[in-house]
């Protein structure tokens, strides 16, 4: 009797995902009980110029790290106005694994950042506020040294300016200095804040040499 080789049922999902699905279909796999079946649905939800939102719906209950990712990494590649507002509501999240990710996503979207990064730096959480300066750490684009001298002119909370500050540190250029000596005069009594200031100072002129 000849040996009949059993599929995985890895393969019959991939199978399955070929086959042609519409977006109705995809929205009722997006809350199948199998965590696999909700991961293929989202890839293929990211194909879909209106799923941002069901997407942000889903990721508001999906308690799986594995589709969660999925679905940021699928909100990212849409990048409309609905998928860049679920990313910034993940910087309110209490889990920090959800925030770290959606931090990290952000950085690599500079230009989808661009409109939204003055309402995160000016945002009444100064958690936010930091988590903003997170993002610009790796955001490629030419206005990250203006935003962060925006920051240390004006945000009254000494921990964003700090974060800030580090950062300027590396970007920053004689541009930043005198923002940076006007920081060192509103928080005097702050050690850190004097300390990394006289030494973005230094960097700044030892990079203008």
């Amino acid at each position: 009797m000849a040996f009949i080789k059993k599929q995985t049922s890895q393969v019959i999902n991939e199978d399955e995902r070929k086959t042609p699905r519409d977006f109705n279909g995809l929205c009722v796999e997006l809350n199948h009980e199998d965590s696999k079946v909700r991961r293929w649905a989202v890839r293929d939800l990211a194909e879909q110029l209106n799923a941002s939102s069901v997407l942000v719906t889903r990721l508001e209950h999906e308690d799986d790290a594995s589709v969660r990712t999925a679905i940021l990494n699928a909100l990212a590649k849409l990048g409309d106005t609905i998928a860049m507002n679920g990313l910034v509501a993940c910087l309110r999240s209490e889990e920090a694994a959800l925030r770290n990710e959606a931090i990290e996503i952000l950085k690599e979207l500079p230009y989808e950042v661009e409109p939204i990064i003055d309402g995160l730096l000016t945002d009444a959480d100064s958690d936010v506020r930091i988590f903003a300066v997170n993002i610009l750490e790796s955001l490629r684009h030419q206005h990250v040294e203006q935003w962060l001298i925006g920051v240390i002119e004006k945000d009254p909370h000494v921990n964003v300016c700090s974060t800030a500050l580090d950062l300027l540190s590396e970007v920053g250029s004689e541009l930043a200095i005198p923002a940076i000596e006007k920081l060192k005069a509103r928080f005097p009594d702050e050690p850190y804040v004097c300390f990394s200031a006289d030494l973005a100072l230094k960097r700044i002129e030892e990079g203008s040499r």
